[in-house]
């Protein structure tokens, strides 16, 4: 069952109810009797392990050869001919 937090308008007193999500929310203050909201709060997400983006998702990279240029093979020339040669 969720947890969920309140903060009453009047009083500012804040609390937090053990609830199940077909519960209808709580509208009245314990404290004052004062009207109520629910807060929201902001879900937080850990990604743990060696990094499924980087693993998974990057594209290769082109080692270059430390002279800052990416390693390109060269192209090879086509075969002459008897005419050409």
């Amino acid at each position: 069952m969720p947890t969920y937090g309140y903060k009453c308008k009047a009083c500012e007193h804040s609390f937090e109810v053990l609830q199940r999500i077909s519960d209808d929310p709580i509208q009245v203050c314990p404290k004052c009797k004062g009207k109520v909201v629910r807060m929201l709060y902001p879900v937080g997400i850990v990604f743990k392990g060696s990094g499924f983006h980087i693993n998974d998702y990057r594209k290769p990279e082109k080692h270059d050869g430390g002279n800052g240029h990416k390693d390109e093979k060269p192209k090879p020339e086509p075969a002459k001919t008897e005419a050409e040669v």
